[in-house]
């Protein structure tokens, strides 16, 4: 879900010299294209009306397409997935190499975090937090989380999901 420590994750894993594909970056890309501004609101907006358009894989698909640019032969991290049609693209190129994992956290310190975390495209108000939620889950974000080979707890301190991350990615 939404402010669950995906970016966090994602910071360990670069530390770690893990090349990273962050598929919201592509929807940023995409929001820019068409002149508009980086707000939660735009992102969703841009996000689902492609996902209409062109199939509920295309960040999936735009995604691959980033990642065969970089001729990367190693382990890579993609940050974002949100639908089972985004996972089965991902299982149709990367087979049994493709490892899902999920963050997962109460809603309660999910929305506590949400509130402080201040990132461009981030909600500001509970309402608007939750408004995303809703979004996300509409795409189909809960099958995905269900469907995690791997599940991490972060309720905890920094200190301790920054730990569990680097020891995973380390195994890895």
């Amino acid at each position: 879900m939404p402010f669950s420590g995906k970016s966090e994750a994602v910071k360990i894993a670069k530390e770690l010299d893990i090349p990273v594909v962050r598929m919201g970056d592509l929807v940023w890309e995409e929001v820019k294209r068409n002149g508009l501004e980086l707000t939660s609101e735009n992102v969703g907006k841009i996000a689902h009306k492609l996902r209409i358009k062109k199939g509920r894989d295309i960040w999936a698909r735009k995604t691959i397409e980033r990642i065969q640019e970089m001729h990367v032969s190693q382990c890579i991290v993609i940050d974002g997935v949100r639908n089972n049609e985004e996972i089965e693209a991902f299982k149709s190129v990367f087979g049994s190499n493709y490892l899902l994992i999920s963050i997962d956290i109460s809603d309660e310190v999910r929305h506590h975090r949400a509130m402080n975390r201040g990132r461009i495209d981030d909600s500001v108000n509970i309402d608007d937090i939750k408004s995303r939620d809703e979004r996300e889950i509409n795409w189909g974000i809960k099958e995905v989380i269900k469907k995690a080979d791997k599940t991490f707890l972060n309720n905890g301190s920094l200190y301790s999901f920054r730990l569990q991350m680097k020891k995973f990615f380390t195994s890895i």
